[in-house]
């Protein structure tokens, strides 16, 4: 490469660097004079401006006849957008393209990842649940993951992430945040979102901070019921609140609402916090001073349609303050409710006019004021790319928490007859596999979750003969939520071999070692956070004393293992 060649790229890269930077965020562009948003707005009629403020919900693995059912829906009803559920990216792709076609307004095309595509889409990159990365220090490699992230959504043509979720997660039987939080501290929880959020709004996405006011402290799911929070307006804000008062203050774009009754914020009976208005525009817009977008959690929960019932929480949903009602149960009888209540004068039109720019607004930024189609070939290729492969298991690695063992794991030889046990699943895992190619003695068990007496005494027999025991505890579900089953059997073993010289990695969510007693008298311990291949990679170097452990614990299990708690070994190289 010649001088002039040099000197060239570097004149681009800096060109190309300062007109990203130079992009105004989405709050800005809220004050600025829009032709385009101006123009599109200015020829709707009122019914179509109130369906702009409504999203459907679609999906790629539910067959032709779903697909079509959804963009007749499209078609009909002028919606604002569409909330992606499960299916496949190349799909999604082609779909989108479609749906975009039958739109007279370009749709915003949304979806809920948390923790990337992998969250619906299927072949597609899963990062670390977001307890695991309430574990890491190094907040910049979340950061990356968010730019890493926005490149995987503007791929297939989304515009927007329903994430980060910023609820504060101080109830450890929550059954439906829990592992999907950063943790119990509230500042932790800000500091982690805020990596997140920033860089998936650097990287050109719009995101939605969730579940405001805090979803943290319930015991109850809004998918199935309507949770109660009875806490004081002085503690939800000086901790449920804080964390939203925090991004927005740093610019979140958007901010989705809870389906939590909270007496304290306002009395109603049975009163939702997406349909409330003291809640949604006396505290989000006028308190906190929120500006951007606000959207409703899923208006077909039982947390909000049971005691709301035909299509009275949608036209409730305006009244708030809502801008986006995501996945009415009939969008069509809402869109007629929502007429004939401006017609009453229970809503007015300029109430929805401010919502309908702020979506034309949004439309705009992300690019939508100009046709285009999504390439449909290559996709998969393209959101599974070697370098966010590598960032994951880089945020594996980070999380990495050693709870026991910062001397002890470190005497572990290579040389010596080893046993790697895998307890909770009937398979030989990575974790084995990957730990036996280093301890060229050793000999696999394997014990399912429900393995009995008999089992567990087979492969006690053996143990007497190895000089080192290394057992990984593999919660096997598809979301690593409180309650691993494990038999009664097996939680007495581990007991056993805690009170010898076994070392463990828990692949589940850390909530669960408040169910084995005996691991806080153990040798070594190592929480892993899930059962995936790449925690178990990170977790089998650390027992290779190939990887220093910086992980802290993101929550307090109980009086042994305490929020922050995290040893950091010495390295020694092989």
């Amino acid at each position: 490469m010649n001088v002039r060649h040099i000197l060239t790229t570097v004149f681009l890269f800096i060109v190309l660097s300062s007109a990203s930077a130079q992009k105004i965020s989405y709050l800005q562009s809220l004050s600025a004079p829009n032709q385009w948003v101006d123009s599109v707005f200015n020829k709707m009629s009122k019914r179509q401006k109130i369906a702009q403020m409504f999203f459907v919900r679609a999906h790629t693995n539910l067959g032709k006849a779903y697909e079509d059912s959804v963009g007749l829906v499209i078609k009909k009803e002028r919606l604002g957008g569409v909330v992606f559920f499960q299916g496949g990216p190349g799909r999604q792709a082609v779909l989108t393209n479609e749906y975009q076609s039958h739109a007279k307004v370009p749709l915003l095309i949304t979806s809920d990842g948390e923790w990337g595509l992998g969250m619906r889409l299927d072949s597609t990159i899963s990062y670390p649940y977001q307890m695991a990365l309430g574990a890491v220090q190094d907040k910049n490699l979340i950061y990356k993951m968010g730019l890493e992230v926005a490149k995987d959504y503007k791929r297939l043509g989304m515009h927007m992430n329903l994430a980060p979720d910023v609820d504060v997660n101080n109830n450890p039987k929550n059954p439906v945040i829990n592992f999907r939080s950063f943790g119990e501290n509230k500042y932790n929880v800000a500091s982690k979102a805020s990596a997140y959020l920033k860089g998936m709004q650097d990287g050109g996405l719009l995101v939605s901070i969730k579940h405001f006011p805090g979803h943290g402290d319930t015991d109850v799911d809004s998918h199935y019921d309507l949770p109660q929070l009875k806490f004081s307006k002085e503690r939800l804000d000086s901790l449920e609140i804080y964390p939203f008062r925090e991004l927005i203050r740093e610019g979140a774009a958007g901010v989705m609402i809870a389906h939590m009754n909270i007496p304290a914020l306002d009395a109603t009976p049975n009163m939702p916090s997406t349909l409330s208005k003291p809640i949604v525009t006396g505290i989000l817009k006028g308190e906190l001073g929120f500006k951007g977008l606000i959207i409703s959690d899923a208006m077909g929960m039982k947390g909000v349609v049971k005691y709301f019932t035909d299509g009275e929480a949608d036209v409730m949903g305006v009244i708030a303050g809502n801008d986006i009602l995501e996945l009415s149960e009939n969008s069509g009888r809402a869109i007629k409710l929502v007429r004939k209540a401006v017609r009453q004068d229970r809503i007015s039109m300029e109430r929805i006019d401010e919502s309908v720019k702020k979506i034309l607004t949004a439309k705009y930024w992300s690019g939508l004021n100009l046709k285009d189609t999504i390439n449909e070939h290559n996709v998969l290729a393209d959101v599974t790319r070697s370098e966010s492969l590598q960032l994951r298991q880089e945020l594996a690695d980070a999380s990495m928490t050693m709870l026991r063992g910062k001397d002890y794991i470190k005497t572990l030889s290579p040389e010596n007859r080893t046993v790697i046990i895998s307890i909770g699943t009937p398979n030989v895992t990575l974790f084995q596999q990957d730990l036996g190619l280093y301890y060229k003695n050793s000999i696999f068990y394997t014990l399912d979750k429900n393995a009995n007496a008999n089992a567990i005494a087979k492969v006690m027999k053996d143990i007497n003969m190895f000089d080192q025991v290394i057992i990984g505890i593999h919660d096997t579900r598809t979301r690593p939520g409180n309650g691993m089953v494990l038999s009664e059997d097996l939680r007495m073993f581990i007991k056993d071999m805690a009170g010898k010289n076994a070392v463990f990695a828990l692949f589940a969510n850390p909530y669960n070692l408040s169910a084995l007693p005996g691991l806080e008298n153990s040798k070594g311990l190592v929480v892993a956070y899930q059962k995936e291949d790449f925690m178990q990679q990170s977790a089998a170097a650390v027992f290779k004393n190939k990887l220093i452990t910086t992980g802290r614990l993101p929550v307090t299990v109980n009086t042994f293992f305490k929020y922050g708690d995290g040893e950091k070994p010495e390295i020694i190289l092989p």
